[in-house]
């Protein structure tokens, strides 16, 4: 017989302080799942590409699908691990679930290793090519690693773009097998993308970061100047855009969502400015949700559609 006491005692332990449909929701928040498509698309919209010149297996979206969410999910997890001290001491992020004491440390230990393990075992939809199982674990541990960044290096925000770009190499490999200008013409414009975007919601930091010594570019050289890096860096984002339009031979469609990506950066530069720091969620969260769902969408038409 089912024991029903050692449940009531697992969920009132100091495991899984909450019960558990509460601690799954809050699990959720901590990684903020629904940020999830800010890489997603990206991978996404590298099958599609993919799939122009291989086969379509539905095992491999299957496998495309479950990598991401087990992977990013590891990786934020990881992360609030890594900065639990730093969160509790910075105003802004003081409220968050483990700092807050709504999440126990051991908890989001335990999910950060389930959903390791599973991003692990979800390279074996892609057999029988053997490569994502191969590159599986150097590429989670790169994923991880980015959570240490932040203390030696004022790059953090580029490897966390380099983490999110290997989204759509990693797809591209485990549907062909290889590599072309195509996913790396794409993983660029992650790059850049992602590395603009951080930049931005790391001047929110500016001050705490400098007064405890942790890099990021607005303590490094102020707010002023880290917003020219981003601007900069997007402006490459909107290159990479172009040329895989051209690699690609993608068409008219795409043409012009490229252009609406460029108006949207844009628009996303003139409302965070040196002196006003108050529109920053709205730049970083719906902005760039646009950004990477329409670029989908964008693919998606170009590919599907005849003008």
């Amino acid at each position: 017989m089912i024991d029903y006491q050692y449940f009531r005692f697992y969920l009132d332990s100091e495991v899984c302080p909450v019960p558990f449909l509460t601690n799954s929701k809050r699990l959720l928040e901590l990684i903020r799942f629904s940020h999830t498509l800010f890489a997603l698309p990206f991978a996404l919209l590298a099958a599609l590409l993919a799939w122009q010149e291989q086969p379509f297996r539905w095992q491999d979206l299957v496998g495309i699908l479950l990598c991401m969410v087990f992977a990013r999910s590891a990786a934020m997890a990881f992360n609030r691990v890594v900065d639990h001290a730093i969160d509790s001491q910075n105003p802004r992020t003081a409220t968050r679930h483990l700092p807050a004491g709504l999440l126990s440390r051991k908890l989001v230990i335990a999910f950060t290793v389930i959903c390791s393990a599973a991003f692990v075992l979800s390279t074996l939809f892609f057999l029988p090519n053997w490569w994502p199982l191969l590159l599986a674990v150097p590429v989670l541990l790169f994923l991880l690693g980015y959570s240490y960044a932040k203390r030696w290096t004022v790059l953090c925000h580029y490897w966390l773009s380099a983490a999110l770009m290997l989204s759509p190499v990693a797809t591209w490999i485990a549907i062909t097998g290889d590599l072309n200008w195509k996913p790396v013409l794409l993983a660029m414009v992650v790059f850049f993308w992602v590395g603009g975007f951080d930049v931005l919601y790391a001047c929110q930091d500016f001050e705490y970061d400098r007064s405890t010594g942790l890099h990021s570019l607005p303590a490094r050289f102020g707010i002023k100047t880290a917003l020219r890096f981003a601007m900069f860096s997007h402006q490459l984002a909107v290159i990479s855009l172009f040329g895989l339009w051209y690699v690609a031979g993608l068409g008219t469609i795409f043409l012009v969502g490229v252009i609406a990506v460029a108006l949207l950066l844009a628009y996303e530069h003139w409302l965070v400015r040196p002196d006003d720091l108050a529109r920053v969620n709205l730049a970083f969260f719906q902005i760039n949700a646009i950004i990477s769902i329409g670029i989908l969408l964008i693919g998606i038409a170009d590919l599907y559609i005849e003008l």
